[in-house]
């Protein structure tokens, strides 16, 4: 009976539909963020300061309204406000063909930051409800292929358009994707047990902010973006610092096939071993992959790098983010979700700001070394953590470790 548990499917119609949204939402999102400092730069005539704005507004918005996604998730349901958020969503990737003034773009980044937030919390809380909770670990591994797809569906799609046509077919092709994505929201159905369990008379607090009981592990998470940031920031420049610059794209394709092809693997043994058999060497190939980049010298070793990378990260997101929703009931998800985002985008925002200056400082060769090192020290952390149960007590995961 155990093992008919475990195999109940994961890719109904409903996950499936999350999914394609999800990847719509974030292809549009990592397209534009690899283009748009290029179209400051040579449509707009700005500067690289100015290019870089964009990011720290987008990211900045998207930090602020996360804390409250929860609640707002809690009062007008989860699916309606992700259908609202999309909808919103597109119509600013639609605005970014008609606002030129560099001062609306900045504004128009920091709107579509806000419904970025909303509609990644949605998605996820979702996807969260609609597994099954035997295989939790193995479901919301494979709803984050979707953000993994997108890490190289993205940039690849975006920068071949740019070169090839125009930024304004960037802006129309990047719309009619994201209405793809949106319309197919529209499958998404809800488990009406969670919707009847709204909490939404109960008044304001501090807990309608952040679910406590995630927070130990988004803080953990925190810690890995932090270091992930180094990859996701500065990675093209110190690629061409190594006279690499030409091979970066296949990085990401390495990178990005490491996290496909071991995904599977990796979410039944959260499942069946439980989440340390997965946390642990995902810390350990994360930290190699990040010292192995600092002391680069062929192509062969960047390359290899980003294999160790692509399975390290890819093993750690998916289980930190189902550790801290297992933390709580499922009428938290919404809150256990903007918790969890909410401090993994903080960390990469802090990461790149506070890498940044010790790469100015101290060359990029040490920020990878500094990365790796955090990156084993919370490895240390996490294992002293697991042998007291202080990290981990409260999921329904812990029961097997």
């Amino acid at each position: 009976m155990n093992f008919l548990k475990k195999r109940e499917p994961i890719w109904t119609k409903t996950f499936i539909g999350l999914f394609c949204t999800n990847l719509a939402v974030f292809t549009v999102f990592y397209g534009l963020v690899t283009t748009l400092p290029l179209y400051v730069l040579e449509s707009l005539n700005r500067t690289d300061e100015d290019a870089g704005l964009l990011m720290t507004i987008f990211l900045l918005s998207a930090i602020i309204v996360r804390p409250f996604t929860g609640k707002i998730l809690d009062i007008y349901g989860k699916r309606k406000m992700l259908w609202i958020s999309l909808i919103f969503y597109l119509v600013c990737t639609i605005l970014y063909a008609f606002v030129t003034p560099f001062s609306g773009l900045l504004i128009l980044r920091f709107v579509q930051g806000i419904w970025f937030s909303i509609a990644t919390t949605a998605s996820g809380s979702l996807a969260a409800d609609n597994v099954p909770m035997s295989r939790r670990g193995a479901g919301l591994g494979y709803f984050t292929m979707s953000t993994n797809l997108a890490v190289v569906l993205g940039p690849m799609l975006a920068l071949l358009i740019v070169q090839v046509l125009s930024f304004n077919a960037l802006f129309i092709i990047m719309s009619i994707f994201m209405l793809i994505g949106a319309s197919l929201s529209l499958t998404i159905k809800v488990d009406k047990d969670v919707e009847k369990n709204k909490t939404s008379k109960r008044p304001f607090s501090i807990h309608d902010l952040f679910e406590k009981k995630s927070v130990p592990i988004a803080l953990l998470a925190s810690v890995v973006s932090f270091s992930y940031a180094s990859v996701l920031s500065f990675l093209s420049i110190y690629a061409q610092q190594k006279h690499l610059l030409h091979l970066a794209t296949i990085f990401y394709l390495v990178y990005a096939s490491a996290m496909l092809l071991t995904r599977p693997y990796t979410g039944r043994w959260f499942d069946e071993k439980g989440p340390k058999y997965v946390l642990i060497p995902g810390f350990i190939s994360f930290c190699g992959g990040l010292i192995l980049l600092a002391f680069i010298n062929s192509p062969f070793l960047f390359l290899l790098s980003g294999v160790f990378i692509g399975f390290g990260y890819g093993a750690l997101v998916p289980s930190l983010q189902t550790l801290s929703v297992q933390a709580t009931n499922p009428q938290r998800s919404g809150y256990a979700t903007a918790t969890f985002f909410t401090l993994f985008d903080i960390g990469i925002a802090v990461g790149s700001y506070i890498l940044g200056l010790i790469a100015v400082h101290f060359g990029y060769q040490n920020v990878y070394v500094l990365s790796g090192i955090i990156i084993f020290v919370l490895l240390a952390f996490y294992i002293v953590a697991d042998k007291k149960k202080t990290l981990v007590r409260n999921t329904l995961a812990a029961k097997d470790l």
